[in-house]
């Protein structure tokens, strides 16, 4: 299968900064989320680490395939949300992986 073809996820994870919780909250739910879903994105799940030595969140969103994503990601829309978001995270990664079934971290 052509890798261009087919779906991609990206993939991030980082830890909420404690003190700035609430503020987390309202930019993620507010406007990171529903830009990156307006600007191509689909949000495909987050989690929560509860145990282990993980990063705290995990967040999923999904790209029809690789070159959308890739120009998501380089546009100025996404950078600067993506700056914004690290205003109230720390250990932040971000990653694209094709899709595949199950669990992907």
């Amino acid at each position: 299968m052509d890798a261009a073809a087919s779906s991609f996820l990206l993939l991030l994870t980082y830890d909420p900064v404690p003190e700035r919780r609430e503020a987390y909250f309202r930019y993620v739910l507010g406007e990171f989320v529903p830009t990156l879903e307006r600007i191509g994105l689909s949000l495909q799940g987050t989690w929560h680490t509860a145990y282990g030595s993980y990063p705290l969140r995990l967040a999923s969103f999904s790209a029809p395939d690789l070159s959308t994503l890739r120009g998501i990601i380089a546009s100025e829309t996404f950078q600067h949300l993506e700056a914004r978001l690290q205003d109230y995270v720390v250990n932040y990664n971000r990653r694209v992986v094709p899709v595949r079934r199950g669990f992907q971290f």
